[in-house]
């Protein structure tokens, strides 16, 4: 009970921090793009659609954090945790598509050069680059647990360091008088969205995929669960992740000719071990009362008295 009320507590806090967020940002959004076609900075443009993807990945991101929390129904038993991972992708996947306008208005600003307001990219971006760095630090402890979280600080550091591009733009155009400095910035701009959000895109369809979650090794879980004792071998091990930081895993557990009612003990320690060194808490493990068949290419038997396992 305390351990529900504690994570609901933090959903709580959590999501008012989404909500203070996203409001700022698409406050922002209006003034940079009145700031923006006001000075004629593509710069400034672009980085507004950056700021409006950022919008759209903090509600998604609230919302998410919101489906979490419904419990789950018979139709859907693992209840609503995967859809913090699809609104990772979404956001990622809408953000690398954006960069395809921002790239193709930087070829024509190439071609074709046109005057930028200066002083306006210089203070509307440093502006920018203060909401940017607040929000991604009051959101980062939140962000190394869950990939949904993740995909949405992503994204305000990269406008956060976009800004820093902007302020360096409007500083050599009016130093040097070359206007190009605006659509080159651009493209830099977008080159850094393609970066950030790739990391995320991958991740995220790697666990809609049903993919072993990033920082967990099978190989390493098996050799794990092979120094319990009573386990002879191991295979049909699956790990994947039920929503973002939630991994889980199932397994059939080769335990030889013993009483049934010996098995107790083994599972406790496999939970336990799979808690503490994994953090997998929702696992479905099957006994077999059986050692590793010869023919088997899937199955991975122990030595008990050595310790150590080889593959069948």
């Amino acid at each position: 009970m305390g351990h529900d009320h504690h994570h609901h507590s933090r959903n709580r806090q959590l999501s008012r921090k989404l909500i203070i967020a996203t409001t700022a940002t698409a406050l922002f959004v209006v003034a940079q793009l009145i700031a923006g076609y006001a000075s004629n900075s593509l710069a400034l443009i672009g980085d507004a659609i950056h700021n409006v993807t950022d919008t759209f990945a903090l509600l998604l991101a609230f919302a998410a954090v919101r489906l979490q929390r419904r419990p789950a129904t018979r139709e859907k038993s693992y209840g609503y945790h995967r859809a913090g991972i699809l609104a990772a992708f979404v956001n990622a996947a809408t953000l690398a598509a954006l960069t395809v306008f921002l790239f193709i208005e930087a070829f024509n600003r190439f071609r074709y050069p046109a005057v930028v307001n200066d002083v306006a990219m210089l203070i509307t971006a440093a502006a920018g680059i203060v909401l940017n760095v607040a929000i991604t630090f009051s959101l980062r402890r939140e962000g190394r647990h869950d990939v949904n979280i993740r995909s949405a600080v992503m994204h305000m550091l990269g406008d956060a360091v976009s800004s820093v591009g902007i302020v360096i733009a409007a500083i050599l155009i009016r130093t040097t008088g070359v206007q190009q400095w605006d659509a080159g910035i651009s493209v830099l701009i977008g080159i850094l969205i393609l970066w950030s959000s790739w990391g995320i895109l991958k991740e995220s369809v790697n666990l809609l995929l049903e993919g072993t979650p990033s920082g967990i090794d099978p190989a390493t879980v098996t050799q794990s669960l092979g120094t319990i004792p009573g386990i002879l071998g191991i295979h049909h091990l699956h790990i994947w992740a039920l929503g973002p930081s939630m991994p889980a895993l199932s397994a059939h557990l080769m335990v030889g000719d013993v009483p049934v009612k010996s098995t107790g003990r083994i599972l406790d320690e496999v939970n336990a071990l799979l808690l503490r060194d994994y953090n997998i808490a929702h696992t479905t493990i099957q006994f077999e009362f059986a050692t590793c068949a010869e023919d088997d290419p899937y199955c991975v038997s122990f030595n008990v008295e050595v310790g150590t396992s080889q593959d069948r």
